[in-house]
Order: structure tokens, then C-alpha cells, then sequence
């Protein structure tokens, strides 16, 4: 998914919608360093895909936060 298209998804979340996406995105990233400390982790790019997804979220549940 393009990042303009994650965005504009994020944006029709609600507030606990989210928070449910951030826990979601936490736990996959936390699974991805554990497969790289293993070594079973063969798409590397993932980390920063989903590093990148959860400060858009947390930048979408601030801005909505504050409005």
C-alpha cells in the first residue's frame, strides 16, 4: 500500500481504531526484531515500512487528538 493510501485510511479511523492499529503495528515490529535476531528475517525492508506506519499513526491519533 502506497503511503498516501495508508494515510488517507488512517485519517478515517477513529480514535480507538487507532490505538487498535498502533498495538497492532508495535507487535509486528517487536516480531520482526525477534526474527532479526534469529535470523529467519528475509525481508529486512519490513522494519522500516512498519517503523514508518507507526509514526504516521501516532502523528494521525495527535492531530485528531488536538482538533
Amino acid at each position: 500500500m502506497k503511503p498516501s493510501d495508508y494515510l488517507k485510511s488512517l485519517r478515517a479511523k477513529s480514535a480507538a481504531e487507532l490505538k487498535t492499529e498502533l498495538g497492532a503495528l508495535s507487535k509486528e515490529q517487536f516480531n520482526l526484531r525477534i526474527q532479526k535476531v534469529t535470523g529467519q528475517q528475509t525481508k529486512s525492508h519490513l522494519v522500516r515500512e512498519v517503523r514508518k506506519n507507526i509514526a504516521r499513526a501516532k502523528t494521525v491519533l495527535h492531530s485528531q487528538a488536538k482538533a
